[in-house]
């Protein structure tokens, strides 16, 4: 066991039984001016860990008395503050995401890499632990709630900013994916680098490689200059991939090759560049689904559902509605420079017992339609295009008294099914026309009569 004697920067403990690594692992962290310690066995580890405060923990995964997965463990259960990293053989991917879903901070392989050791050094020297707990933090969340839902979600997200492990978002449309990926970028050691959101969905699958990766002047008609892809662009940072089950297959094979190399290769080039990203990737499908319909790489699941973060719908969290309401109410009167005007009880009791297909995004667009048209300060229930329904699905149909108006019903059932297949053709009118069996003139119409339209 060895101890350096200086205490004024930053402390990282390395447990591994080579003493060529502990060696070469020493000198380059005091290079960087970092102090260490070593242990070359888990028992003189976990007395390390008992008697110090260490910033960084790094860890060989095979020790003489045990094994790196337990020192995760142990670290992630009584010092969840302190990062700690996996030091993983060549090619043992499945030991590196298993060290990854039981809470390191990042791995390494051997032979290690310095340049990538010193990245990750930094990156994790740059966490701190207030950052996960930070008294008062939650006023500048902008992830809205005090239901048990939302506050089981910002813990994880909380715990989950610390790691650098690939995270999927699952969660249906409008729901806040979006936010979610944001917010852990802001709590990450990642956070004065760029959030880059892409949506797989728009880009065209002929430029798609370009857009990710970069091209050079030339490797192309209308290439006119070196441009650099979207990996470049969230260098340091965070590159978010919303939509990422609508990516080809011929891309999926490409950002497979770049999440397990960490480096891109642009379009006219045969040099690889190295990137420092962390991924985080979303969509509305059941990305398992796809998977097993032929229509998702495995292998590229098995990489970017390290972690699986799930966002809940609005209809599981219906306490938060009121607080959302008075916030999107505040944003719009500030955005139009108006006062904020007040819900009716019987509006708020029909929005808390509205099933909100669309989520907190369908939320935003009925209080902005109710915001532009009603006359008062006032937001009374003629205001809202919906009508008291049902919170689930029935088996049942509803009894004649509690439908109401029957067009105010039927309009609410046309409203939910066109919002739908909106939400899930990302708003792309003739898809969600051919969805619904309408010709896009007809869903014109609808959306026109509905106060759909834009």
């Amino acid at each position: 066991m060895k101890t350096m004697a200086q205490t004024s920067s930053p402390l990282v403990l390395i447990i591994d039984d080579e003493p060529d690594i502990l060696e070469l692992l020493d000198l380059t962290l005091q290079r960087m001016q970092v102090q260490t310690c070593s242990a070359s066995t888990m028992a003189e580890a976990m007395a390390l860990l008992a008697e110090k405060h260490f910033d960084l923990c790094l860890t060989d995964m095979r020790l003489p008395d045990g094994d790196g997965l337990a020192v995760v463990r142990h670290i992630q259960q009584n010092l969840p503050q302190t990062p700690v990293a996996m030091i993983t053989a060549y090619g043992s991917l499945d030991t590196a995401i298993s060290a990854l879903k039981a809470g390191a901070f990042d791995f390494l392989t051997k032979p290690v890499d310095l340049q990538r050791l010193r990245e990750l050094v930094n990156s994790a020297l740059r966490l701190k632990p207030e950052q996960a707990a930070e008294p008062g933090d939650q006023a500048r969340d902008p992830i809205l709630g005090i239901s048990p839902a939302i506050e089981q979600l910002r813990s994880r997200i909380a715990k989950l900013a610390r790691s650098q492990a690939p995270l999927y978002i699952s969660g249906e449309s409008g729901s806040g994916k979006e936010l979610v990926a944001r917010r852990i970028h802001t709590l990450s050691s990642r956070a004065q680098a760029p959030f880059v959101p892409v949506n797989c969905g728009a880009i065209p699958s002929e430029l798609m490689e370009s857009e990710f990766f970069g091209h050079r002047k030339g490797s192309f008609t209308g290439a006119v200059a070196d441009k650099p892809g979207l990996f470049q662009a969230a260098t340091g940072g965070t590159l978010f991939l919303d939509e990422v089950a609508d990516l080809p297959m011929s891309m999926q094979v490409k950002l497979l090759r770049a999440i397990q190399e960490k480096a891109v290769r642009p379009v006219g080039t045969q040099q690889e560049e190295a990137v420092d990203v962390r991924l985080l990737c979303a969509t509305h499908k059941d990305l398992a689904a796809e998977v097993s319909e032929g229509r998702f790489r495995q292998d590229l699941f098995y990489r970017i559902n390290v972690i699986e973060l799930s966002v809940p719908p609005l209809r599981e969290r219906r306490e938060d509605i009121p607080l959302l309401t008075a916030h999107i109410l505040a944003r719009l009167a500030a955005r139009n420079q108006m006062p904020v005007p007040h819900i009716g009880k019987e509006t708020m009791e029909r929005l808390a017992s509205y099933r909100f297909p669309g989520n907190v995004r369908e939320l935003e667009n009925i209080l902005e339609r109710a915001f532009t048209l009603s006359e008062g300060q006032v937001i009374e229930t003629g205001d809202i295009h919906i009508s008291a329904c049902p919170t689930t699905a029935s088996a049942q149909p509803p009894s004649l008294g509690d439908i109401g108006s029957l067009e105010d019903y039927l309009d609410n059932i046309e409203r939910s099914a066109i919002t739908q297949a909106l939400e899930e053709t990302r708003w792309n009118k003739t898809a969600a026309a051919k969805r619904l069996g309408l010709t896009f003139r007809s869903l014109r119409y609808r959306l026109k009569k509905l106060g759909l339209e834009d």
